[in-house]
């Protein structure tokens, strides 16, 4: 009875290791990143527009998993509605996904969210946008560590995909009133962290500010606490 048991509990041991591997792959066969063509990041962005605008519920979150960790954002719908429903949409169409953070600045900001990032031509990183642009929603929440931001060009009306989070009081207060806050990190700010340290190198112009690895978010997905 003894070694009846014992082959009984290898079986299930050996089962249970066998469908934890197979998850395991399974999980990694999900993140998969690879390189878009043109023409797939214009099939993408016509997904975009095709879903709904849809607001953000109270109690809805973004989760953004990235490389190097997991992040859960909460939005400002009383602040910035447009802004957050536009996220809300980009996420749910997939368009974050394996995208990269392409510009990072200690103490100042980690920006993301360029579709452009998958193209492999790191010279048009910074450029990309969903196809539409949105128009300002400034408010009079301050650039605290923690804040989710959106970019822009010139032209304050020029929001598109691109956001940043913000690394520090100190570098960022002259951002306020500037861009449009309209959320924040509210779990892993340790992962911000993280991200902010990554080495750095100097872009085009001089600005000391690519990620020497990459940094990339895995899957973005929007979920009810």
């Amino acid at each position: 009875m003894k070694r009846d048991f014992i082959l009984l509990f290898i079986t299930v041991l050996v089962t249970v290791l066998a469908c934890s591997d197979q998850k395991s792959k399974s999980t990694s066969a999900k993140v998969k990143c690879d390189s878009l063509t043109a023409n797939q990041i214009e099939e993408l962005k016509a997904k975009v527009s095709q879903l709904p605008l849809e607001p953000v519920a109270e109690n809805e979150v973004a989760v953004i998993e990235t490389n190097m960790g997991t992040m859960e954002l909460v939005f400002f719908m009383d602040k910035a509605p447009e802004h957050s429903k536009a996220f809300k949409r980009l996420v749910n169409a997939g368009y974050y996904d394996c995208t990269k953070f392409h510009r990072i600045i200690p103490d100042f900001v980690i920006q993301g969210g360029d579709i452009l990032t998958r193209d492999d031509i790191e010279e048009n990183d910074g450029t990309g946008n969903p196809g539409y642009q949105l128009n300002q929603e400034f408010n009079d929440t301050p650039h605290d560590k923690g804040i989710l931001s959106m970019a822009r060009a010139q032209d304050v009306n020029s929001a598109g995909s691109q956001f940043f989070i913000c690394l520090s009081r100190r570098g960022t207060a002259a951002l306020d009133n500037n861009y449009t806050v309209f959320g924040k990190v509210v779990e892993g700010l340790d992962v911000l962290d993280k991200i902010a340290a990554v080495p750095i190198k100097a872009n085009r112009f001089g600005e000391k500010s690519v990620p020497t690895e990459p940094v990339y978010i895995k899957k973005a997905y929007m979920k009810t606490k």
